[in-house]
């Protein structure tokens, strides 16, 4: 398309008014809750009817070129290229005034002096020029309001008698665009996200928004549904600032506190969280520097967080006469969620003997922040144990038939507060099941709970030993893989 050259106006102004250039441009990103970048997305201007993708980073362009000579009616001025999309141009070159509008109200241009007093008002129609020398006869700085409908811009200027200013320039940002058209808007489409429905002002924006996953997961009175979707803790999205050895004070006590974070640590990622909690004569120390957290380290260190922290506040492994213990428990946690990027619906906590003993205790009244426990030689004797709330939990326990320090009576019935309350229909009592136990052929025999509900899977481990979790079949550490297996599960 050819364009002509307005007689009145530079070659700077040209750029103002000729060529090709986007008569209007929206742009934005696109992410999902957690700020990633979701590429793919399709992106609709419903009136317009333009479309675009975004690409890899999230973002998107929708725009139109346009290149528009000058009216028939006025050869002498060209028509700003964004005509269509704005209420009004004016530039100002050499005490020329030119003006375009593109509806039916007025080009109201209003002049004011450095102090407020006005020295020029004018209204014009269409398109056209005017002299501005006859208004503005002194030099100095002005102030230029020009308004077409309820479209308005204010402008800051100086002149010396031969001056040029563009007043509506789109490549200074100041053109007067109109209203969007009524009802216009930006729609959102992404396979497995909510459609999401934007309304527009003016089609020279950038929009950008998050898209939310939708909800397809059967939702419960308690718990979370198997293979559920991750829950953000408060911390994710901050930077990490915990060593991998701490102090922490918890129910009143100081504890030493071990961290090992995942491999290559996300920020933005969700990570399931593991307590390995020691045993008598053990300590956090040895939890995470020897056993390596009952083993389960070495077979996952890119997707779990693993805490073990120290007891012996008393004289005791973990507290016995009151839930000071219990106390600590529930202040680290929230402090880790508040400080690291936790999948709030997948936390566990795992021990031996008096670890395992107080991980079965933390499960009587901690479902609602624990998914589940494994527990290896435990029982339900000597270490506080409060009233079950009666929700269910998770729940894994390993017992030698030869254990002489937690035999498998004290391990049977640490097994069976749990079941009272795992049963589906209302959390109902299972206890009537009776598992199958190790009985002198093999090595061990593990039996899983059929009456529970699936969401809240019981697993009752027993072999020919005794008092140990780091039971060896074919050099195997099978506790260890089984009790792994159980807490990936979810």
């Amino acid at each position: 398309m050819i364009t002509k050259t307005p007689k009145l106006l530079s070659a700077a102004c040209l750029l103002a008014f000729c060529g090709s250039v986007s008569a209007y441009t929206i742009t934005g990103t696109v992410s999902d809750d957690q700020g990633k970048a979701l590429r793919g997305v399709s992106v609709s201007l419903l009136k317009e009817g333009k479309n675009a993708t975004t690409d890899r980073q999230g973002k998107f362009t929708i725009h139109e070129d346009e290149i528009i000579t000058p009216p028939a009616d006025s050869p002498g001025v060209a028509i700003h290229p964004a005509f269509r999309n704005t209420v009004g141009y004016i530039s100002i070159n050499n005490g020329i005034l030119s003006y375009s509008q593109s509806s039916t109200s007025p080009v109201q241009v209003k002049i004011y002096n450095s102090l407020g007093n006005q020295v020029f008002k004018k209204l014009l129609q269409g398109s056209g020029t005017y002299d501005l020398s006859k208004g503005i006869e002194a030099r100095g700085t002005y102030f230029a309001q020009v308004s077409v409908g309820n479209a308005k811009q204010n402008f800051k200027f100086t002149t010396d008698r031969g001056f040029s200013s563009s007043i509506g320039s789109r490549a200074n940002g100041n053109a007067l665009l109109k209203e969007a058209e009524k009802g216009e808007a930006l729609r959102f489409v992404a396979d497995g996200y909510d459609t999401l429905t934007v309304p527009l002002g003016t089609l020279d924006t950038t929009v950008d928004v998050k898209l939310t996953k939708i909800a397809t997961e059967q939702t419960y009175a308690f718990g979370y549904p198997l293979k559920n979707e991750p829950t953000p803790s408060k911390g994710c999205g901050k930077d990490n600032t915990l060593k991998n050895y701490f102090k922490f004070t918890g129910g009143g006590i100081e504890h030493e506190v071990y961290l090992d974070l995942p491999e290559n640590y996300d920020k933005n990622k969700p990570y399931r969280l593991v307590f390995g909690m020691h045993c008598m004569g053990g300590s956090a120390q040895n939890v995470a520097k020897n056993e390596h957290y009952y083993g389960y380290r070495d077979k996952d260190k890119k997707n779990t967080i693993f805490v073990a922290p120290h007891g012996y506040t008393d004289q005791m492994p973990w507290r016995c006469g009151d839930n000071k213990d219990h106390l600590f428990f529930d202040e680290i946690l929230t402090y880790l969620n508040e400080n690291l990027c936790v999948d709030t619906s997948r936390v566990f906590s795992s021990g031996f003997s008096f670890g395992a003993m107080y991980s079965n205790s933390l499960a009587q009244t901690f479902q609602h922040r624990l998914r589940g426990v494994v527990v290896f030689a435990t029982a339900d004797q000597v270490i506080y144990i409060p009233k079950n709330s009666g929700k269910p939990i998770a729940w894994m326990g390993t017992v030698g038939l030869s254990d002489g320090t937690c035999p498998p009576s004290m391990g049977r019935s640490a097994r069976d507060r749990i079941l009272k309350n795992n049963g589906p229909e209302g959390h109902t009592d299972c206890t009537s099941e009776k598992a199958t136990e190790f009985s002198g052929n093999g090595n061990h025999v593990c039996y899983d709970y059929k009456t529970v509900d699936p969401r809240f899977p019981v697993k009752w481990c027993t072999f020919n030993g005794g008092h140990q979790w780091d039971m060896r079949e074919n050099g195997k550490l099978w506790a260890s893989d089984i009790g792994w297996e159980f807490i990936t599960q979810f």
